[in-house]
């Protein structure tokens, strides 16, 4: 069984309460690793280090072509342990082993990317009508609380750590304490390349004491979150206190509108994995499927028909397409919401139970599972469920089909089909969501910018919006014309 220390000024750490927590493999139930479970004393440790790491200059002062050659080794490392990182990822969040492979070979991509980007120019300069060269600079925010989701445990920390890092900022890094092992990995990686002590510190916890304290300690400069919309709101009350810059990347209930007009078999084929790819653990899951009542019973027959052939199983088989959910208290709170949705008057169209055949009695296995005759006031409807849980709405025309993708407090993604182009991108201009796609679904990109609308989150992340993020705009005038105003006379 592994055993997980923090990383804190460069060394590895147990807490101070010397208290631990179990890491399920959430397939079979069983304990695959002991982690240290931190409290407010280690993240106030691990902020101080961090505070004065940046203080120091020592990696902030660094050249950014000196800073890029360190993650361009971390990248390399990730790279060639890409297969260990693949398994241990499946086992401690349930997904199949090629979900696993794509989210590092993304992580990879991610620290290369932020690599290549810090060595491009950026600044401007301002033709003012004064004598004066008027510029502006980016300059890194300072002490950086990173607070990172179970779901994509090692892709996540890529995505917060390469422009945190890149821009010159120190990190302390709170991953989920269910899934902490390949962040664990990740952080052995920028140990083994040589990022200066202090620079990146790591500390696990529950977010009532560790992610508490980095959100209110006035050490810390900026807090980057990705979670749900009831936590990312407490935290913004908890970052108020010394005015934090604030990155928030929250939930979604995203509408998946398929016209009559679309390719049916790329429709349907979208549909199922905008909504059951890590068996709907996924923020941006296209949950709401919209459809246009000429091919409502159509699309339904043949969603239905493949949703049931799905293989759900551990995710070291290679037969398995869709996995365990990543804890037993989740499980049971996505059933809820399917019993909730029965009581609501929601009708089943498949799936809707936990799976326990097969040999999957001990994992945490649901059924991907469909609800028809819905209502836009149903909880189920409204409320990210954030499992393999798919509702489906019938629209008449355009415009009913733009009121109900609004029709939530959430605006992270969405998705049209249709083979008309000009009534795709009409429909997509009007949805209030900050990542969208026409005829495809669940791609990204680290190119290209990640964040919702309304109370989906505040900022973006990745490309050129998600280093901006992590730096300030600095103003800076130079005088031409060394010589008195004369405002106040001579």
């Amino acid at each position: 069984m592994l055993k997980l220390q923090m990383f804190i000024n460069g060394e590895w750490l147990d807490s101070f309460s010397k208290e631990t927590d179990d890491v399920i493999n959430p397939a079979n139930g069983k304990i695959i690793a002991e982690v240290a479970k931190g409290n407010e004393e280690d993240a106030r440790t691990a902020i101080d280090s961090a505070r004065k790491a940046f203080d120091s200059g020592i990696w902030s002062d660094l050249p950014a072509a000196e800073r890029a050659s360190y993650l361009f080794k971390i990248a390399d490392k990730i790279e060639e342990n890409a297969s260990r990182l693949s398994k241990l990822e499946s086992a401690n969040t349930g997904k199949p082993f090629r979900e696993s492979e794509y989210d590092i070979a993304d992580a990879v991509d991610c620290f290369r990317y932020h690599a290549g980007l810090i060595t491009k120019p950026d600044g401007q300069t301002y033709p003012v009508s004064d004598p004066v060269q008027a510029m502006v600079v980016r300059e890194p925010v300072g002490v950086c609380g990173l607070i990172a989701p179970w779901n994509f445990p090692l892709l996540t920390g890529a995505w917060k750590l390469a422009p945190a890092l890149a821009a010159g900022n120190t990190v302390v890094y709170k991953p989920s304490g269910v899934t902490p092992i390949t962040t664990v990995k990740l952080f052995e990686i920028i140990e083994e390349v040589g990022i200066p002590s202090g620079v990146a510190n790591l500390v696990m916890g529950d977010g009532a004491t560790v992610g508490n304290e980095i959100a209110e300690n006035d050490k810390v400069d900026m807090i980057s979150f990705t979670g749900s919309t009831t936590t990312g709101r407490s935290i913004m009350k908890k970052a108020s206190g010394n005015i934090k810059n604030i990155s928030l990347e929250l939930g979604g209930k995203s509408p998946n509108i398929v016209f009559a007009d679309a390719d049916f078999e790329t429709a349907v084929d979208y549909a199922l994995f905008g909504t059951f790819m890590n068996a709907g653990q996924v923020c941006n899951a296209g949950s709401r499927l919209l459809l246009e009542e000429s091919i409502h019973e159509k699309f339904l027959d043949r969603l239905v028909k493949r949703a049931k052939e799905i293989r759900v199983g551990p995710g070291d088989q290679t037969s398995t397409e869709m996995g365990a959910l990543v804890s037993k208290s989740h499980m049971e709170k996505v059933l809820k919401y399917i019993q909730t949705g029965i009581e609501e008057g929601a009708t089943l169209a498949c799936g809707g139970r936990r799976i326990t055949e097969n040999g999957l009695e001990k994992g945490y296995f649901i059924e991907p599972t469909i609800f028809i005759d819905t209502k836009p006031n149903m909880k189920i409807v409204q409320e990210e469920i954030f499992g393999p849980v798919l509702v489906v709405q019938k629209f008449k025309d355009e415009a009913e089909a733009i009121l109900l993708a609004n029709d939530t407090s959430y605006g992270l993604a969405a998705g049209v089909f249709s083979q008309d182009g000009a009534k795709a991108l009409r429909v997509i201009k009007k949805i209030r969501a900050g990542i969208t796609w026409v005829n495809a679904y669940n791609l990204a990109y680290n190119e290209a910018p990640w964040g919702g609308y309304k109370q989906s989150g505040i900022g973006r992340g990745l490309g050129t919006f998600g280093l901006e993020e992590f730096t300030e705009a600095k103003q800076i005038n130079i005088n031409l014309e060394v010589e008195p105003t004369n405002w106040f006379g001579n």
